[in-house]
């Protein structure tokens, strides 16, 4: 094989791989086993990026999965080359993972990389699962199954792709246990899928674990050797019961007293219900520093966080429930998954689904969600990570329960440009810009630590025509006001004899390139919140040019009213005013819409950097 006829530009393909998932008994003890077996055929070294290889594996207290019988290496023909025990390290992930990592030596075209590994495992409820589709492209992929019958587990496939081979049945006697005469019976399945296309991610998507075709199991209950049953599959009615007495989440609500003697005074004694709760808002934002870390279920100490003065991101959070609470403000933890993570199953509790805690409250019968650990973002406006469509509001009292996670609808980018030539014919002018809402926060994240000559510098970079200067900054650190930069431009464009062309979206536009090329989409848009950009450029000729050329007006709608286009140049004798408005209205679009939005965004493009204003010399 020189390459893969289904895929001509692949740089490889995964030849097999299968997972080999048991449960038996291992150093005296139960243990659920997973062995992995895979092979990956090369067609281009230079570009092969899967020579390196990462087995993750979990840990929590002080116990751990064991990886035994790691084998690994390199075939280029008759010559093999095994990856060497040193070559092989481990690193922690996040809390409760750490992964093996190597990677393969000799890579060259046509080469074979094989691997093979076992997983040892004392929790039972770390059945997990199995992806059919790589970055590379499959030719088969199977896992196989063989469980006793006590240990009863739920399992879902996801993605819509069908299996091959879907093929379950009863093995009579397969389960033997030291120092039991009599053997288990097993059900034992197998799952294929074969010649499965590569995972391409695309731009604007939610986490790919979303969209790849997986089956998962979710461990549902155990019969014991002495007849007991034990469930793992809860209700949220017993989560609810679990979490509201957890020492790491119910039990960090007990600090409103603590908090009501930290608040200022000033902030307590505001009768407004929202603008109190504002202020505790960024009293914990600008309190509190975030260390980056994310935790749910363990280290959270909220008092202790507070008083050093930063903590992981629920010791914010819950500080900030605390704090709430205390100024006499109604707040609840919601549990979500970030958007790196897949959304959270609804089928049944699924409590590692969720890796964050955010803030609900409900002021005046409007709903809001805080995160206080960025210290860009402004009361009801969540760190775009967070907008991961619903998150589950653990309301003690009457019951958890699901509830979206709305982004804010007014995100705007706003310039204002006026050009008029001097002296010399020189266009000169003044900008003025202003983003509101989730357009401001990357504006301040990026801007606030840097000089006016390094944001300068930045902003002539996407047009070397361009001289800024007189940059002034407005509500740098006020997060309730718009963000505004004023600046005064020159354009230094050369003429062609006594023609100027002038393309008049002279500034770094909010989409300023076109994420929609190829012809056909795989996986739904998620742009993560609605979008606003209107451009107002003013362009006047005085006594020394006349506009002699303009592009067309256009008018482009998207179906559903989800969103529009338009652009209209008005030519009053020397003088030409240009509208662009661009308004995204929904924030995601299925597959079937890719047609219009790529038609959408080519037209976009094309009158933001391919339509000039054609200006002649008087």
């Amino acid at each position: 094989m020189t390459s893969y006829p289904l895929d001509p530009e692949a740089n490889g393909v995964i030849l097999y791989e299968r997972g080999n998932y048991t449960v038996d008994a291992a150093d005296g003890y139960i243990r659920l086993i997973k062995e992995v077996h895979r092979k990956i055929k090369v067609f281009n070294a230079k570009k092969f990026q899967l020579d390196y290889v990462e087995i993750p594996y979990y840990r929590e207290n002080n116990v751990q999965e064991n990886i035994k019988n790691l084998k690994a290496l390199t075939h280029n023909g008759q010559s093999q080359v095994y990856v060497s025990d040193q070559a092989i390290f481990d690193t922690n992930e996040s809390q409760y993972w750490s992964s093996k990592k190597f990677t393969f030596p000799n890579v060259q075209d046509g080469s074979i990389l094989e691997y093979s590994y076992r997983i040892e495992t004392p929790w039972m409820h770390h059945l997990g699962g199995w992806n059919f589709m790589n970055a590379l492209p499959t030719l088969y992929s199977e896992l196989h199954t063989e469980i006793p019958g006590n240990y009863t587990y739920n399992r879902t496939l996801y993605g819509d792709r069908k299996l091959d081979v879907d093929h379950a049945e009863i093995l009579v006697d397969c389960f033997h246990l030291p120092g039991f005469k009599v053997p288990g019976d097993c059900e034992s399945a197998t799952y294929v899928m074969k010649n499965v296309p590569a995972f391409v991610e695309e731009k604007y998507m939610l986490a790919k674990s979303n969209y790849i075709p997986a089956i998962k199991f979710e461990l549902r209950n155990i019969v014991n050797l002495d007849e007991s049953k034990v469930s793992f599959s809860k209700s949220w009615d017993d989560v609810d019961r679990k979490f509201k007495y957890d020492r790491d989440l119910g039990r960090q609500l007990k600090y409103s007293s603590f908090f009501k003697e930290q608040l200022p005074s000033s902030i307590i004694s505001i009768s407004d219900d929202l603008e109190r709760a504002k202020a505790v808002y960024y009293f914990i934002q600008e309190k509190m520093a975030w260390n980056n870390q994310n935790r749910i279920l363990s280290d959270i100490r909220i008092k202790d966080a507070f008083e050093k003065g930063n903590g992981n991101s629920s010791e914010i959070n819950l500080a900030l429930i605390n704090a709430l609470e205390a100024a006499g403000i109604d707040a609840k933890i919601m549990l979500i998954a970030t958007r790196d993570q897949a959304m959270p199953t609804k089928q049944y509790p699924v409590l590692t689904d969720f890796n964050y805690a955010v803030v609900f409250c409900t002021i005046a019968d409007n709903k809001y969600i805080l995160d206080a650990t960025d210290k860009h973002t402004p009361f009801g406006i969540l760190p775009q990570r967070d907008l991961n469509i619903e998150g589950r509001v653990m309301d003690f009292k009457n019951g958890s329960y699901w509830e979206p996670i709305v982004p804010m609808a007014k995100n705007m980018h706003y310039v204002n440009l006026q050009l008029a030539p001097d002296e010399k014919g020189v266009f000169s002018g003044k900008v003025n810009e202003v983003s509101t809402g989730y357009i401001a926060v990357p504006k301040r994240k990026e801007n606030n630590n840097r000089n006016k000559e390094e944001i300068i510098k930045r902003k002539q970079s996407s047009n070397e025509a361009l001289n800024i200067t007189n940059l002034q900054i407005e509500n740098e650190k006020d997060l309730e006001q718009p963000y505004k930069e004023i600046y005064e431009i020159a354009i230094h464009e050369q003429p062609v004899g006594d023609r100027l062309f002038v393309y008049p979206f002279l500034m770094e536009t909010y989409f300023s390139e076109n994420p929609f090329l190829k012809e056909t989409r795989n996986y739904p848009i998620d742009f993560g919140f609605p979008v606003i950009n209107n451009y107002l450029v003013s362009i006047d000729g005085k006594d020394k040019y006349e506009v002699t050329k303009v592009p067309e007006n256009k008018f482009l709608k998207l179906p559903n009213n989800d969103g529009e286009l338009s652009v209209v140049y008005d030519v009053v004798e020397n003088k030409i005013n240009i509208r662009l408005s661009v308004k995204l209205n929904t924030t995601r679009f299925p597959t079937e819409a890719y047609p219009a939005l790529r038609q959408f965004f080519e037209t976009l493009l094309k009158i933001q950097s391919e339509e000039p204003i054609e200006l002649r010399k008087i």
